[in-house]
């Protein structure tokens, strides 16, 4: 249990306090209580000659707050990764919202208004809008937008003293009515022991990031602030969303016990790196990672994975510019590569738009995103575009094991599209002399209902599948797993998907191809014996959870796995299904779910 040093004096009677969990973990130590300020903004009215200055101070600010924006983004990419990093797209958009720009400046033409003001109150009127909309995710994007405010307000001001996580000394747990992601990205990791916010949700960025840093986080614990006072003594548990004030011994012991259960387990984790992902009665699986950028290739290597499942390259327009080069895709591509050695590197196509907006590209605006121009659909209209890619990725094959995959396909008639262009490059480069592995396996991801029913037909054209679940289930259930008010129904042990992932297993097998998944399911180790049982040859999952991973599959027996999927292709409850999967996961592996209990 991380601790900061506990006082000598007697307790006054343990307090409780319940929230959110976000993030994992169990902390004790002395408590800063941060007072959330926000910026004063007063209304000054302006005569007909300061009005063009006022608009030259607002350009200003607008780009002095994007540069620290990308300065806050590259920090957190290169220390949390480029998911992480990508959190901070959100708030660039907001600098580049038209809509709420062209109300600002009107403000300060037509009512005469000092630029802080007009930015204040136009943003307050969208982020309140936000914050009143009955869905968490869209809800808690109006912190991001304050966020952004206070940044454009404090440049408009020259005022520098916001809330500043780097003048922390020493080791203590922060308590806040909110954190927002820039101010999360100050975090010293080595004196912030974690945190507890009065708002805030488990889907919020603030929340991803603390999952990501790794330390115990708990939000939503309302009126937590003036509760706590600083200097005093608590424990936070990230498990379960709990603060608990003047913890007694009973309460420490039972913390202590939780935090020996899971520090026997990092060390039984720590000891499988070198060792293979082989069950109890011989039956081998590939475990790979799924990574965001060429750098992650240490991840891959540091958690024992066998390759890389999945490389998103999506990375290289958000964090660009301008478009990405095929230097500069082949130097990503090679890189990852010759780092991974003689390790599989399975790299997708990109997979734009849906979720994706890449303003360099101007996707037009649609009124279903994830049902419109996208991934390959996108790429096999951008010829240019997506030769580009398929070039560079043709030439990195020269240097180590390089796989390529195509994302959303739906149909034959796609694959034998991209089949085509792909032919056209290896042409191209056999016409320049320049070298890559002819033989290069390509595959494609089943994410769309469609592909499963003619995986026979794809199976026949590829040399692998991948199930990417999490588009997979939302397209089939027509669930979107963000919305709390359909979110329930996301389930991953359907019956319905438990029969597509079979049936795309068996589809893969009777051609002679290999049958992974890299989606969400692939990490969950409840789910680890389901799909083992199911026929799955490989899974891909994030670097953090291969371990869990890989201990659960060498605690399992292949009989186990059969009789488990064969109870699920025959059921007709999805929760029943989920019921048995984790009495199994139990039974086989308790040490690894007692830790989190």
């Amino acid at each position: 249990m991380q601790s900061s040093s506990m006082p000598d004096t007697a307790t006054k009677g343990e307090k409780v306090f319940n929230g959110i969990p976000v993030s994992g973990g169990v902390c004790r130590g002395k408590v800063v209580v941060l007072s959330g300020r926000t910026a004063q903004v007063s209304k000054r009215e302006l005569e007909d000659s300061q009005i063009q200055g006022e608009m030259s101070r607002l350009e200003q600010a607008l780009l002095e707050t994007r540069n620290q924006i990308l300065d806050v983004q590259n920090r957190v990419s290169q220390h949390m990764g480029a998911k992480e990093g990508s959190i901070f797209d959100a708030h660039l958009l907001v600098l580049e919202d038209r809509t709420l720009l062209d109300e600002v400046t009107r403000n300060i033409e037509e009512s005469k208004t000092n630029a802080d003001y007009a930015f204040h109150l136009v943003a307050e009127k969208y982020a309140s809008a936000l914050s009143q909309i009955p869905d968490d995710y869209l809800r808690e994007r109006a912190a991001d937008m304050r966020d952004v405010t206070n940044r454009v307000l404090n440049n408009l001001s020259g005022h520098r003293d916001e809330l500043d996580l780097r003048s922390i000394t020493e080791p203590c747990i922060l308590i806040s009515h909110d954190l927002t992601p820039s101010m999360t990205a100050q975090i010293d990791r080595k004196l912030v022991l974690g945190f507890a916010t009065d708002v805030g949700g488990k889907t919020s960025h603030t929340a991803i990031m603390a999952r990501s840093m790794r330390i115990p986080a708990a939000v939503g614990m309302k009126n937590l602030t003036s509760e706590l006072t600083t200097g005093q003594y608590v424990l936070l548990d990230g498990f379960n969303g709990v603060v608990i004030l003047n913890p007694t011994d009973a309460t420490l012991f039972e913390y202590g016990q939780i935090i020996r259960n899971k520090e026997s387990l990092e060390e039984k984790l720590r000891d499988l790196h070198g060792k293979a992902a082989v069950t109890l009665d011989g039956h081998q699986i590939v475990l790979s990672a799924n990574v965001e950028k060429a750098e992650d290739s240490k991840e891959v290597l540091n958690s024992g994975a066998e390759g890389v499942g999945l490389f998103r390259t999506e990375y290289l327009f958000t964090h660009n510019s301008e478009l990405p080069s095929e230097e500069q895709q082949f130097q990503a591509y090679q890189k990852i590569a010759s780092d991974l050695a003689s390790n599989p590197v399975v790299i997708r196509t990109f997979d734009l738009g849906g979720d994706k907006n890449i303003p360099m590209l101007q996707m037009p605006a649609e009124a279903n995103p994830f049902l419109g121009w996208r991934a390959i659909r996108y790429c096999l209209q951008d010829e240019d575009l997506f030769k580009t890619q398929l070039r560079a990725i043709l030439r990195a094959s020269a240097f180590g094991n390089v796989k390529m995959m195509y994302p959303m396909i739906s149909g034959l008639d796609e694959l034998k599209q991209a089949n085509s262009f792909v032919e056209q490059c290896k042409k191209e480069l056999h016409e320049k002399q320049i070298p890559f592995n002819e033989n290069i396996e390509i595959g494609a991801m089943i994410e769309i209902p469609s592909a499963v029913l003619v995986a026979d037909a794809l199976s026949k054209r590829l040399k692998f599948l991948s199930l990417g679940t999490n588009d997979l289930i939302q397209y089939s259930l027509a669930v979107d797993r963000m919305n709390e008010r359909v979110a329930h129904l996301y389930e991953p042990t359907h019956p319905a998907i438990v029969r597509m992932i079979k049936t795309t297993v068996e589809a893969g097998h009777k051609n002679g191809i290999w049958v992974g998944v890299c989606g969400e399911m692939a990490g969950d180790p409840i789910l680890t014996p389901l799909l083992l049982g199911l026929g799955v040859d490989e899974l891909s999952v994030t670097s953090s959870l291969v371990p869990q991973i890989k201990f659960m599959i060498r605690k399992l027996k292949m009989d186990e796995a059969r009789q488990l999927a064969a109870f699920a292709l025959e059921s007709e409850c999805g929760s029943e299904i989920l019921d048995h999967c984790k009495k199994l996961a139990h039974s086989i592996a308790p040490s690894l779910f007692e830790a989190k209990s």
